[in-house]
């Protein structure tokens, strides 16, 4: 075995972050003071080089010298801590008001995961595999986000399964506390207050011109909201293939959605060591 050190290219504030944050679970269990294997900021390392996209969970607790199921306990708990910092649907609608944001852009993912083989039956009583998303065709999970206009994700929902479409997915946990917002046309018959593009004549005809210049409008505000899963996905890389339980998408996408509030480039200077 060849012994090698790695870098986490964080910052060193969002590391004491996520250590803060562990310390205070560990009061909150009663947990003794010295008892855990790594310190609190040993394991907000090891849970940040996991989102990072390290996925190697039995590797992650070979360099920080814990066992295979304490490597796991840590990395669980890490998600835990952070998905209870998200906020809910009401309290992120609160904060656009109190920020003053004109509108909204609702967007939703695929989150591929680890193959599931959990049934239920179609629209047409049809048994098909839940967790496999026809339109993707891969097993996945579906997220809905709200970005603000600039396209930094505010909130996201429990993870519905990957045949789940869009539309239904939004309106179990989204439209009916949803104000206003700007959609792709993934949510066309989703209601007043949401935006969706004009489609094509079937017939053949053109679109108007006015039309078709809403339809660029919304074009521009679409391609923001893909920024927030971008934003997700790109810095937190275990979202680009989660290995864990289907079950634990959504408290993994809240836990991203936290570290991508707080989250700076680290600086070369600084680089936390593993």
């Amino acid at each position: 075995m060849i012994v090698h050190r790695a870098t986490l290219d964080v910052s060193r504030d969002l590391v004491l972050h996520v250590s803060r944050l562990l310390g205070a679970e560990r009061r909150l269990c009663g947990t003794s003071k010295g008892s855990r294997a790594l310190t609190p900021f040993r394991q907000a390392v090891l849970v940040l080089r996991w989102f990072r996209g390290q996925k190697d969970i039995p590797a992650l607790g070979r360099d920080h010298g814990v066992s295979r199921a304490t490597a796991y306990r840590h990395v669980d708990e890490g998600i835990d801590v952070l998905a209870a910092q998200a906020p809910d649907l009401h309290e992120a609608l609160d904060r656009a008001r109190m920020d003053g944001l004109a509108y909204l852009i609702m967007d939703g993912a695929l989150l591929p995961t680890d193959r599931c083989a959990e049934q239920t039956l179609s629209v047409k009583g049809e048994p098909i595999d839940l967790w496999y998303s026809g339109k993707a065709h891969r097993h996945a999970g579906n997220v809905q986000a709200l970005s603000c206009p600039t396209g930094l994700p505010l909130w996201v929902s429990d993870a519905e399964s990957g045949s789940v479409h869009d539309l239904t997915a939004a309106r179990t946990h989204l439209l009916g506390a949803l104000y206003a917002a700007a959609a792709d046309g993934g949510y066309e018959g989703a209601g007043i207050g949401v935006l969706t593009p004009v489609k094509n004549p079937s017939d053949g005809q053109v679109l108007s011109i006015d039309n078709r210049t809403y339809n660029r409008l919304l074009r521009g505000l679409r391609c923001l909201g893909e920024r927030g899963f971008a934003l997700l996905k790109g810095r937190w890389r275990t979202l680009q293939h989660i290995t864990a339980s289907p079950s634990r998408i959504d408290d993994i996408a809240r836990a991203a959605l936290v570290l991508t509030e707080r989250f700076s480039p680290a600086d070369p200077g600084s680089l936390i060591t593993a």
